[in-house]
């Protein structure tokens, strides 16, 4: 009897001691929270309160005629409704989209050529289940590509976004492309039209269309955007490429150890047993993580997915929590260099975009710190524009940050003493970006053997630890 109850008596003790939790670490564990949110919102307040001062210290010389932005608030008479149309095919496609009215809404789609069957307002419970579709960079890429042609044949821009909202066959994007159309017939051009999209579309594109829009050189700004987004799209294809193998092999191992410890690892030792043979030392340590793991693999997989689940949040929620794991990554030996060549090619090369096409450089610097994820570079932009309300250079923000190659800070000064910063920024993300390449190549070749040998040895011991006692078994029957 008291065998049977062993592993109720163990469970109840692991359940006891998981939830009667030392208070003090509890209370610590909660003051400390508040005390991270508080600084967060302290911070955040105080940024929001020096930067409106740090843009009135910019020269006017340096800040330049500046485009108006227009109120981009939700329009509150908008309506929610549902239709039902029939394309030219015959099918039927039940979606939603926001009017004024309903014949406003069956107005609109009867002029994009679509037989309308119904429209009514949607009700409270009616979900929308199409409401995602946020452009990645290989649908921006296609996308501007094709708008850049319609438009050099003369096709007005409404048509050609008509068309572009024709041809995509994902609901999502479809609806994206009817609200653009709406919006153009509305009067408003196509940066405003963009930016009302609920960040369906990247900071850095609306900026760049709505420069084109000043300069009149739109066909131009949509080619180099494409071919910013084809760079981008090439650049994470070489990073899946690179992870893909390594990530498969891990997984294998994972599962292979599992395996042996929980059904191959059992079935020896009851032999072991039976043959009363000696186990040495690796023996006993296999056999020890095969009970422990088949005694707690619930706590493991509950410990792991609890782990996980507060690191995501903190991760995403916590800027300091973030700035930190990021620096740790990017100091790690080979593979923080793939990280920083990976930033400062997206950063030059995307500063260089905004500068060429006329973008003032503290409006630059603004929309660079909103399109990059790393905390790291957000702070050197920070300083930037701090240093640019002094009066100071952009070089000496960068001057003696680990985060930004010596190489990239030379190119930055050569080009803003010289005047062509634009073109000084382009060589830098080319050359980074072919060092970006070079790396990942490297890694990619040298991580494959070691992730099979890793897989080998760990196979190896727990075969070792198997075959040991056997020889003890067999010299005992001799």
């Amino acid at each position: 009897m008291e065998i049977l109850l062993k592993p109720f008596i163990l469970v109840y003790h692991l359940v006891d001691k998981f939830f009667r939790l030392p208070q003090k670490i509890l209370t610590y564990a909660y003051s400390g929270v508040l005390a991270v949110l508080d600084k967060i919102s302290l911070n955040k307040e105080k940024k929001e309160e020096e930067i409106p001062d740090i843009l009135e210290e910019v020269p006017n010389e340096i800040k330049g005629l500046r485009p108006k932005k227009k109120n981009l608030e939700k329009d509150p008479t908008l309506l929610p409704y549902r239709y039902t149309i029939r394309l030219a095919n015959g099918k039927k496609v039940n979606s939603t989209f926001e009017g004024h009215s309903e014949n406003e809404v069956r107005e609109f789609l009867e002029n994009e050529g679509y037989e309308v069957l119904k429209v009514s307002q949607r009700k409270k419970y009616d979900i929308d289940l199409t409401t995602g579709g946020k452009f990645k960079a290989k649908d921006l890429s296609f996308s501007l590509t094709q708008l850049s042609t319609y438009i050099k044949a003369g096709i007005p821009l409404v048509d050609a976004v008509r068309i572009l909202e024709k041809q995509t066959t994902k609901p999502a994007q479809k609806k994206i492309y009817q609200k653009l159309v709406y919006e153009l017939l509305k009067g408003e051009s196509l940066s405003v039209a963009m930016e009302k999209q609920e960040k369906k579309f990247p900071k850095l594109l609306v900026n760049m269309i709505q420069t084109a829009e000043l300069t009149g050189d739109l066909t131009t700004v949509l080619d180099d955007m494409a071919d910013f987004y084809t760079s981008q799209e090439q650049t994470r294809k070489q990073m899946i490429s690179a992870m893909t193998y390594p990530v498969v092999v891990l997984f294998l191992a994972i599962g292979v150890l599992i395996f042996m410890l929980i059904y191959l690892v059992p079935q020896f030792v009851q032999m072991f047993e039976s043959q009363d043979a000696e186990l040495p030392g690796i023996t006993l340590f296999i056999i020890g993580a095969s009970d422990f793991l088949k005694a707690n693999y619930i706590w493991i997989i509950l410990g792991v997915g609890l782990f996980v689940g507060v690191f995501a949040y903190l991760y995403k929620n916590i800027i300091a929590f973030r700035m930190n794991i990021q620096k740790i990554l990017m100091h790690i030996p080979v593979f923080g260099n793939i990280i920083i060549y990976n930033e400062v090619s997206n950063f030059t090369k995307t500063f260089a975009s905004l500068l060429n096409h006329g973008v003032f450089i503290t409006d630059s610097m603004e929309i660079l710190s909103k399109i990059t994820n790393n905390e790291v570079y957000k702070q050197i932009i920070a300083k930037t524009l701090d240093n640019l309300g002094k009066g100071e250079s952009i070089s000496k923000a960068f001057k003696g940050e680990w985060a930004f190659p010596v190489v990239a800070y030379e190119m930055l000064v050569t080009g803003e003493n010289t005047g062509q910063l634009g073109l000084m920024m382009e060589k830098v993300a080319t050359h980074f970006q072919s060092l970006h390449k070079s790396l990942i190549n490297q890694i990619k070749s040298l991580i494959e053997p070691m992730m099979i040998i890793a897989l080998a040895v760990i196979v190896g011991v727990i075969l070792l630890s198997i075959i040991v006692p056997m020889f003890d078994i067999y010299g005992k029957i001799q």
